[in-house]
């Protein structure tokens, strides 16, 4: 089934929190007629409009086509967490593609880290962005195992990040459950929706043109390619594919390699009087769980905490009962705290969990698969595309030399191979090994 329409209302935000604490933006018409493009883009989160807007600001005529809404997938509905690098490591990085490979593949994501900061300063202080992400282990041995990768980065990389023990670390993330843990003063966490909705806006205000409700039903290739909807069409000189989780199966060499996979969150009540009972700074927090815990505290003391992933396309009937219990097994504390909102949404994720960029064809490239890093490295996608569009093809370059490889059985077995192995990965985590 379309992942498109599986579990949302056409044209609708997700019951989100974020949806209701930001006001409504203007519908954008669907496209109806068709039209022309120096560059045609598909998808209008994070990655299709850092695209577009770099692409604007250089006078490039921008058409940018959305099924549902700006920030409508995992860009508006994600856990709003900043992170530094990538998924794997920069040693495990440096061990595969060369000390110099990662190095470059560091600077862009140091950069994306500081463009994000930037634009959420000077373009959308309604993001609220603040500073500060932790990293909380379950065992010594993964605490010494983040004590390890922090003295590595701070040698190597010149990258500084605070290692606690098991009382420091209690001190800052008031759970019993963690023996230690790390702190990254240079990551942070932000409105996902309100970030995603300033992007629009300035990438409109460069000439772009969005199109929502407009969903992409076929890519023709060719010295012009084109973007077909139901209703019109994009003739463009180059294309950009910015699908990622939500992304139908009509460009295969992408969705062999990304797939999709739900996460879910809650956000409590306001808690303004109890929320330094959880965390004694305003920060985000992940842990060393595989299927990994995310929580933060909104401006409005709201406690936002993500997890319990799902492999399946649909949402399970009951979202709420096994994630809250999650948090409440983390955070006995916050037991009767009344929750007002639960959600879902699908992220992309590739085997390796590292970030697919690659050209498709001479005018066809694409990005996706963020694997729960997308918050900054999206942004990094869409310039990279973006800029070797515009002749420079440095930055694509370089973060195409991840390793994401297709999925076993590609597009049409890559979902119940993933769900066993998941399923093998979640009993770890409930036995501790």
């Amino acid at each position: 089934m379309n992942p498109l329409y599986r579990n949302d209302i056409s044209g609708h935000h997700a019951p989100s929190w974020y949806a209701a604490s930001v006001p409504p933006a203007p519908d954008r018409p669907a496209l109806a007629d068709t039209i022309r493009a120096d560059v045609a883009i598909l998808g209008a989160g994070f990655t299709g409009l850092w695209a577009a807007l770099t692409l604007a600001r250089r006078g490039v005529r921008v058409v940018v086509l959305d099924a549902h809404r700006v920030g409508f997938g995992a860009s508006g509905r994600n856990g709003g967490q900043v992170h530094s690098g990538f998924n794997k490591g920069q040693d495990w990085l440096e061990a595969r593609l060369g000390a110099d490979a990662a190095r470059a593949l560091w600077a862009l994501s140091e950069a994306a880290k500081k463009n994000l900061r930037d634009f959420c300063e000077t373009h959308a202080p309604e993001a609220e962005y603040r500073s500060g992400i932790a990293h909380g282990a379950y065992s010594m041995a993964e605490r010494d195992e983040l004590a390890r990768e922090a003295d590595y980065m701070a040698r190597t990389y010149g990258h500084e990040i605070h290692v606690m023990d098991r009382s420091q670390f209690a001190e800052l993330v008031k759970s019993p459950l963690y023996r230690g843990g790390t702190l990254d003063p240079s990551g942070g966490h932000l409105h996902p929706l309100a970030y995603a909705q300033a992007l629009a806006r300035a990438a409109e205000a460069e000439g772009a043109v969005i199109h929502e409700c407009s969903e992409v039903t076929e890519i023709v290739r060719g010295a012009k390619a084109t973007l077909k909807t139901t209703k019109g069409s994009v003739i463009a000189d180059h294309v950009i594919v910015a699908g990622n989780g939500y992304l139908p199966n009509i460009l295969p060499q992408v969705n062999a390699a990304v797939m999709p996979i739900n996460s879910f969150i809650a956000a409590t009540e306001a808690l303004p009087q109890k929320w330094q009972e959880v965390l004694s700074q305003d920060i985000a927090v992940a842990d060393s769980k595989f299927v990994v815990n995310y929580y933060r505290f909104s401006t409005d003391r709201r406690f936002l905490f993500g997890g319990r992933e799902s492999y399946s396309i649909g949402f399970p009937d009951d979202i709420s009962t096994a994630l809250v219990a999650r948090m409440h097994r983390l955070f006995p504390q916050l037991e009767g705290v009344k929750i007002d909102y639960v959600w879902g949404g699908a992220l992309g994720i590739t085997p390796t969990r590292l970030p697919m960029v690659k050209r498709i064809a001479p005018n066809i490239i694409a990005a996706g698969g963020f694997s729960g890093q997308g918050v900054a490295l999206s942004g990094m996608a869409g310039r990279a595309m973006a800029e070797a569009i515009l002749g420079d093809g440095r930055g694509l370059e370089t973060v195409a030399t991840l390793p994401t490889p297709r999925f076993p059985g590609g597009s049409a077995l890559r979902a119940p191979i993933l769900a066993l192995a998941m399923t093998w990965f979640a009993l770890r985590d409930r036995l501790g090994i």
